[in-house]
Parts: structure tokens; C-alpha cells; sequence
């Protein structure tokens, strides 16, 4: 399946520019489709906030790319265990860190979900 992962420009306060366009607030990239994030601190990720995440699966999403905001933590046990469970491995960020490593990923033909917390 060809790929045609959206590239991540820049990010900045309060949101990023995803291919070109500036996106407020927090996003969600999953089989390669930028989305709108309804995410501001760490604490509110939730199994359900990553639904889409779960739902594409282990055969489509090696790991989920998650930018945890201005500081690394580490990110909700619940969500940790989840996605163990279904297969589908975590790295965890600092947003700035993350955004910088996303590009690279996706241009090595990783097969990701990136969950990004706006600063």
C-alpha cells in the first residue's frame, strides 16, 4: 500500500502546520490522516481518546509516536497496558521531540500512529 503520510512542518503555541496548513491544538495521525486531537494535558489520555489508534490495529500501526507536551512523562498506565495488549508498541516524548522524529519515521516507511499534545 502506497504511503502519503502527511509531513509536519513546524509546530509552535498552540498547534502545528501539517503539510503546509496550521492546525490548532492537539493531533492524532493514524493511517496516515491528520486529525484534530481533543487532547490538552497528558492526564486527559485516555483508551478512548486513542480509539482511532486501536481500531486501525498491530497490522497496520507498529507503535504509537506520542509528544506528551512541554515535559517527557510518563503517559497514563490504562493506555500503557491497552496498548501492550493489542500489540502495538509506545514511544513517548517530549511534543517537540516528537515532532522532530515523526518526519523521519514516516520517511523510513514506519508504520505509526503519532498522537501529539499541543503547547
Amino acid at each position: 500500500m502506497a504511503r502519503d503520510a502527511p509531513s509536519l512542518d513546524s509546530f509552535g503555541p498552540g498547534g502545528f502546520r501539517v503539510s503546509g496548513v496550521w492546525r490548532p491544538g492537539s493531533l492524532l495521525i493514524v493511517s496516515d490522516v491528520a486529525a484534530a486531537w481533543p487532547i490538552g494535558r497528558l492526564d486527559e489520555v485516555t483508551p478512548d481518546s486513542l480509539y482511532p489508534v486501536f481500531a486501525a490495529g498491530a497490522r497496520e500501526i507498529e507503535f504509537l509516536l506520542l509528544g506528551t507536551g512541554a515535559a517527557n512523562a510518563l503517559p497514563p498506565r490504562a493506555v500503557r497496558d491497552l496498548l501492550q495488549k493489542g500489540g502495538i508498541g509506545l514511544e513517548y516524548m517530549d511534543t517537540a521531540a516528537a515532532s522532530r522524529t515523526y518526519n523521519v519515521l514516516t520517511a523510513q516507511g514506519r508504520r505509526l500512529a503519532c498522537a501529539l499534545i499541543a503547547m
